[in-house]
């Protein structure tokens, strides 16, 4: 528990540090260089093409990040009328009680020490657990960051082939990479602040496809609606359709929320708390 607890802590920090890292070399090494000449620079160049795009990609993944962090689970105990709610909590955290016992799809995290509604997993990069309350804006948060870390990821490349004069044309080339560069950095003949870049390109493609594939999976699961939770447990849910499953957690103005980082939108679940 102490591990986890510490995991809790440090895996923010990571990805803001990562995030910081990113939009350093983005704005400072990386759009500089797509202007050529900038007293001759088109109003549409694709240096202001592409920082428009980051910047846009950037403001959505952080903006939903912060959204995740604020809106933490609910301690059932205390926000629903479940008359001993301290009692049920007290024996959530001695093991002696189901949290299925008391309301379904509910499961308390340790970590977080509340009662989470609709339980879908525990997020160490938000530090917070994952329920009905910012199933949206984590799923767009996970693909905001795809696809910030793979447009950083082609901008690099880009970069490192204008320094380096190298081509990416052959699909080995960025395979080979990495091992290429570990070699001419130790021999001298690479500068430390490139050898960073390349480092960053690795890291930048996993860390996309990893939010690409848990986002594509998430999305099968909010059509089959079903949580993590549920699925790890083997809890049967109720068969609705996919349409009612996706509007639960997206809610009808979805378009909104998939343009603009704000709070669910138009869902079940807003409603029924302005009730």
């Amino acid at each position: 528990m102490l591990v986890l607890r510490l995991l809790n802590v440090v895996a923010p920090a990571y990805f803001l540090c990562i995030s910081l890292v990113t939009f350093v070399l983005q704005i400072f090494l990386f759009i500089p260089s797509m202007f050529r000449d900038p007293s001759t620079t088109p109003l549409f160049s694709p240096g202001l093409l592409h920082g428009a795009l980051f910047l846009f990609l950037s403001a959505n993944a952080l903006g939903n990040y912060v959204l995740v962090i604020q809106s933490s689970p609910e301690d059932l105990g205390k926000g629903l009328n479940l008359g001993e709610g301290a009692e049920v909590v007290a024996d959530w955290l001695d093991g002696s009680r189901s949290p299925g016992s008391a309301l379904p799809s509910t499961h308390f995290c340790r970590l977080c020490a509340r009662v989470t509604q609709r339980h879908d997993h525990h997020c160490f990069f938000t530090g917070n657990c994952i329920g009905s309350r910012n199933m949206r804006n984590f799923i767009m948060f996970c693909l905001y960051t795809s696809l910030a870390c793979l447009d950083s990821l082609v901008a690099g490349m880009a970069y490192i082939s204008a320094t380096l004069s190298m081509s990416f044309a052959n699909p080995l080339a960025f395979l080979t990479l990495l091992p290429h560069s570990i070699s001419q950095f130790f021999s001298g003949a690479l500068l430390s602040s490139e050898m960073f870049v390349i480092l960053m390109l690795y890291l930048w493609l996993g860390i996309g496809l990893a939010c690409a594939g848990f986002c594509c999976h998430q999305m099968l699961l909010i059509l089959r609606g079903q949580t993590r939770y549920q699925v790890r447990k083997g809890m049967v849910v109720r068969a609705r359709p996919w349409r009612e499953n996706l509007q639960e957690v997206f809610g009808k103005r979805w378009l909104v929320g998939l343009l603009i980082p704000v709070l669910n939108v138009g869902s079940d679940y807003r409603r029924q708390k302005e009730k």
